[in-house]
């Protein structure tokens, strides 16, 4: 028997379940471990570790994704061979989530829902980067620790927590984003240099998102304003249970101005739940990627 680390890229929990039936009916696998993210409601990467006969990665990856392809929205994007004693959750090196806000009075669309929190109220994105810069580093989390954590220590160092606006998917270009891309002089490499928001430079106009109240104007009829999409980036080598939305609640909550930034230190210092925001919901939440030392 040989072990794998088998990397994964389903787009639901329950692609992810299909593919752990087609490993069990498929493979002699007696011994699993996994990075899992369980409180995500999108998986957007599963990092498992199991024993399998003697193959070469590119073989495993070819033959699971033999079966993958017949039965669901789910792909092996990466084998490797690792020790027998390796460990796909306790091996890890730094996991990464992202949270996805969609910001906007518009009711979302049927390819946002259940993808991401919906906030109705305008939204302060250099309040919330503010608020991010507090939050940084080493420190006691227990304010961001929910009632059942079974971690002995609630110290953990956050090596990064930022917020970012982004394009929000799908996204069509406008007859106004078409118009200004195809008068732009300096070309196309212009068009696509990202701003400091994150977003492609002249990608959304002003007056057809959801999230600007200054603009009345009329769109037309059947078409919806959209809603401006805030990415929040957490990343740390381990996480406290709930941690990450627990994080993301207090900073929406900077956003809509409920809390200052000044609030945010207070509620880190009271090394107490009951002083952070609500827990923001599952539903935006997304494991991005897990880093190990492979050989």
């Amino acid at each position: 028997m040989g072990s794998v680390i088998l990397f994964i890229h389903p787009t639901s929990l329950e692609s992810f379940h299909l593919f752990w039936y087609i490993v069990h009916v498929y493979t002699a696998a007696f011994k699993i471990y996994l990075s899992l993210c369980h409180d995500c409601t999108i998986v957007v990467s599963v990092f498992i570790n199991l024993q399998l006969p003697p193959h070469e990665p590119a073989v495993v990856r070819k033959a699971v994704n033999h079966f993958l392809q017949k039965e669901g929205d789910i792909m092996l994007t990466d084998v490797r061979s690792v020790p027998g004693d390796f460990h796909a959750r306790f091996k890890a090196q730094e996991r990464m989530y992202f949270y996805r806000l969609l910001n906007g009075p518009e009711l979302l669309s049927i390819f946002e829902k259940d993808r991401a929190w919906h906030v109705s109220e305008e939204l302060d994105l250099v309040a919330m980067q503010e608020a991010c810069k507090v939050l940084v580093g080493h420190h006691d989390f227990s304010s961001f620790r929910a009632s059942g954590c079974q971690s002995k220590s609630p110290f953990r160092t956050l090596e990064e927590l930022s917020v970012l606006e982004m394009v929000s998917t799908p996204h069509f270009p406008s007859i106004t984003e078409r118009e200004q891309n195809g008068s732009n002089e300096e070309g196309q490499d212009s068009f696509c240099n990202k701003c400091k928001t994150g977003l492609p430079t002249g990608s959304i106009s002003n007056d057809i998102m959801a999230g600007d109240s200054k603009s009345g104007a009329d769109l037309g009829f059947g078409i919806r304003r959209r809603h401006r999409c805030y990415v929040i980036t957490a990343r740390s080598r381990s996480f406290l249970y709930h941690q990450v939305r627990l994080l993301v609640g207090v900073i929406k909550s900077v956003g809509t101005g409920d809390l200052k930034v000044s609030d945010v230190e207070r509620i880190l210092n009271a090394r107490s739940v009951t002083a952070a925001s609500p827990m923001a919901p599952a539903r935006g939440l997304y494991l991005g990627h897990v880093k190990y030392e492979l050989p």
